[in-house]
């Protein structure tokens, strides 16, 4: 019988995986490395900050031998975003220049996104002060390693006196809605919000209360 994976703090050393897993969901869940040409693009925008800022809030699912899966997430998004700005990135935008132009390919979106952390700042998600992105291998869905992964963060947050947090998804993916939706998570109205969708939720009760 394969032992359970177990969930953990995040390391330096899980880097590497955690930007592998970033970019094999990132396509409405699914791979997306056919779309960019440098493959940390995603990860650089979505999961490093979060693990280089505030490793107290990123924990991996680690199957004995790599991390398979990870949430990570800020308490505070515009204090975030101000560290993003100042300490983020100015290691990064050597590799990624800001495009000259309108974005038109999927890397130019997202070197885009990289040198606009204020995006994140929604005015009506300041009741939902904390934010979070969570993945997981194909493989290791559907087992429960989410809700774990999510009560993990959850009790961190609270643990820390905050009490709300919102994440933004790609509405297209409805997957990762239904699950979202199972882990008490409900929409929050947003004018405009593109293609996403933002949801939220309290961080007192566990995932799925």
């Amino acid at each position: 019988m394969t032992p359970r994976a177990v969930i953990r703090p995040y390391r330096p050393e899980d880097r590497a995986a955690v930007y592998d897993i970033c970019v094999r969901t990132g396509h409405e869940g699914g791979d997306a490395r056919h779309l960019y040409t440098d493959h940390d693009l995603l990860p650089d925008n979505f999961a490093g900050p979060y693990a280089h800022l505030e490793p107290g809030l990123a924990f991996v699912v680690d199957d004995g031998t790599r991390a398979v899966g990870y949430i990570v997430g800020t308490a505070d998004t515009a204090a975030f975003v101000r560290r993003f700005r100042a300490e983020w990135l100015p290691r990064l935008e050597h590799r990624h220049p800001k495009p000259s132009g309108p974005p038109v390919t999927p890397d130019d979106l997202m070197a885009d996104l990289l040198h606009r952390p204020e995006r994140m700042i929604v005015p009506e998600l300041a009741a939902y002060p904390a934010h979070l992105h969570i993945d997981l291998l194909p493989e290791y869905q559907r087992q429960g390693y989410g809700r774990e992964l999510m009560d993990r963060l959850l009790s961190t947050l609270a643990g820390r006196g905050v009490g709300a947090v919102h994440l933004g998804m790609v509405t297209a993916n409805t997957a990762a809605r239904a699950f979202y939706d199972r882990m008490g998570f409900r929409e929050l109205p947003v004018p405009d919000p593109g293609p996403l969708t933002y949801l939220g939720r309290g961080t007192s009760a566990p995932a799925g209360g």
